[in-house]
């Protein structure tokens, strides 16, 4: 399925003052520096065509959840700053407002080829209650609206969906990469097609993952949630995070694995894995003893051919253990599953990849999301098509500074999951048709 809604290459934008909103919504550190610019990367070539179309350029975004306009800590400044390395020899302007007269009267001196950067829009409430008084400020300040903002088009906000009464409105080329490509992936898959899932709550992933065992031919399940389907399978994770208010969803996810996997499709066999062994420690800490911890309870698809664990191994995880990783076993299957797949969706690292390694950027609780990382790249010798998502994924794989090496990292978390689900994206369903 192709993109059904116009964009920038669709109509005439030469010599017009182009409104972008973009989605430069980074993780800055306590200097407030930006600690990853992947999302700035992501705009760049819209912001390229746009300047071959000699337009003026304005842009808005949000970043984080500003109190107020005196939220400092959240201004965009330190994204005007990075923008203008990423796009010399054009200049950057910041105001330090997103409406009012003094910006308007700076988009008014703005000159062919020039950029100017909004000031945070969620210093006013107006933009998250959908304002049309306040997205008809926006829209006064241009000719035509771009939506390039991948990461917010799952919401109605003034600035992705109010806005677009007040001007014409189309796509970015950003925006209609990631449509394009996570709805084929979703739609009509190169298979085998093994799904990946980790994070903390089911609720969260809820709609992703009934979708997913209905298409997938392997889902795979990881991280703290994996933690919460063990509960519900009568495992005791001891001190591990679950969260007990999901058991009875995970119940029902694992009947609906149960009831796919017994029907036994000749066309499309079907796998729901959950983790044999974790790795455990008493606390999160890169010193913390860590011991291998198997079990063997398996009921949720009735696998029959889960590979058998060694008699002799630990299956008790003690009063203090936290799992914080996927265990060797796991992984292994894991990996070997990615090896006979063409396409892999990845979302959500296996375990606590956030604690730093004594002698290197790998943590003694990464090791699960490393081997998955390896397998998906052809480390092992097969290399699937991959489309990773989900904000600690990313965070990952860009702190592991691989995020070029994957053929879609999404930009999205939020908005990436409810198109997987199959839902329609407010932001995009307001852009004009084709």
């Amino acid at each position: 399925m192709s993109f059904s809604k116009k964009t920038i290459k669709d109509i005439d934008l030469h010599g017009k003052t182009v409104l972008l909103r973009a989605d430069y919504n980074v993780p800055l550190n306590s200097a407030g520096k930006i600690t990853d610019d992947y999302r700035i990367r992501q705009s760049l070539p819209t912001i390229k065509y746009l300047f071959e179309q000699d337009v003026k350029l304005i842009i808005c975004s949000h970043l984080g959840r500003p109190t107020g306009p005196e939220d400092k800590k959240c201004s965009l400044k330190p994204v005007a700053e990075r923008l203008r390395e990423l796009i010399k020899p054009h200049s950057v302007q910041f105001i330090n407002d997103c409406v009012g007269p003094d910006v308007s009267a700076a988009a008014a001196k703005l000159e062919r080829g020039q950029v100017l950067l909004l000031e945070n829009l969620r210093f006013h409430p107006e933009e998250e209650k959908n304002d049309p008084a306040f997205a008809k400020q926006l829209a006064s300040l241009a000719d035509v609206f771009v939506q390039d903002g991948f990461g917010v088009v799952h919401r109605a906000h003034a600035s992705t969906d109010a806005i677009t009464k007040f001007l014409p409105s189309v796509s970015g080329l950003l925006l209609e990469k990631e449509v394009d490509t996570i709805t084929n992936v979703m739609d009509n898959p190169k298979r085998p097609l093994v799904a990946i899932i980790g994070g903390a709550k089911i609720s969260d992933k809820i709609e992703v993952l009934n979708r997913l065992i209905d298409i997938a031919d392997l889902v795979a399940i990881g991280g703290a949630m994996a933690n919460t389907f063990l509960l519900a399978q009568g495992i005791d994770v001891a001190k591990s995070l679950a969260d007990k208010d999901d058991i009875p969803l995970a119940k029902t996810v694992m009947a609906k694995a149960k009831a796919k996997a017994k029907a036994k499709s000749a066309k499309q066999p079907f796998v729901f894995y959950l983790p044999q062994d974790g790795v455990v420690a008493s606390k999160l800490d890169r010193l913390a003893r860590t011991r291998i911890v198997e079990w063997t309870s398996h009921d949720a698809a009735d696998i029959e051919n889960y590979p058998k664990l060694p008699p002799e191994r630990d299956r008790h995880v003690l009063v203090d253990d936290k799992i914080l990783d996927i265990g060797p076993t796991s992984a292994s299957f894991i990996a070997g599953s990615i090896q006979l797949s063409n396409t892999v969706v990845w979302n959500g690292t296996m375990g606590v990849t956030e604690t730093p390694g004594l002698h290197g950027p790998i943590g003694p609780f990464a090791h699960g999301t490393e081997i998955v990382v390896e397998a998906i790249l052809g480390k092992f010798g097969h290399r699937p098509f991959s489309l990773v998502g989900g904000g600690d994924t990313v965070g990952y794989v860009e702190q592991r500074g691989l995020v070029d090496d994957f053929d879609h990292v999404s930009t999205g978390g939020g908005a990436s999951l409810e198109l997987m689900a199959g839902r329609t994206l407010p932001g995009v369903a307001a852009l004009m048709d084709k």
